[in-house]
């Protein structure tokens, strides 16, 4: 049981590590003065789940959830 409070620290750790990393490397939401005159929509939104950030925000919320599951079986174990 010591062996897996210690796996489950350093896999927490190092989920918390590479989340801050990923939300770091993600674009800000705003859209500035295109989003009032309706610009904003390119090719470049309407195709977003296949770009580079498409594929950031994914792993961001499968990250996160994977993070929060860590944390509460470090919860019921501690």
């Amino acid at each position: 049981m010591h062996v897996l409070k210690i796996a489950l620290v350093i896999i927490f750790v190092l989920l918390g590590v590479a989340l801050s990393a990923i939300i770091l490397m993600q674009e800000g939401k705003s859209q500035g003065l295109g989003a009032i005159s309706g610009m904003a929509e390119s090719y470049w939104s309407k195709n977003r789940g296949r770009s580079v950030e498409g594929a950031l925000e994914k792993f961001t919320k499968f990250a996160a959830v994977l993070f929060f599951i860590v944390a509460l079986a470090l919860d019921v174990i501690w």
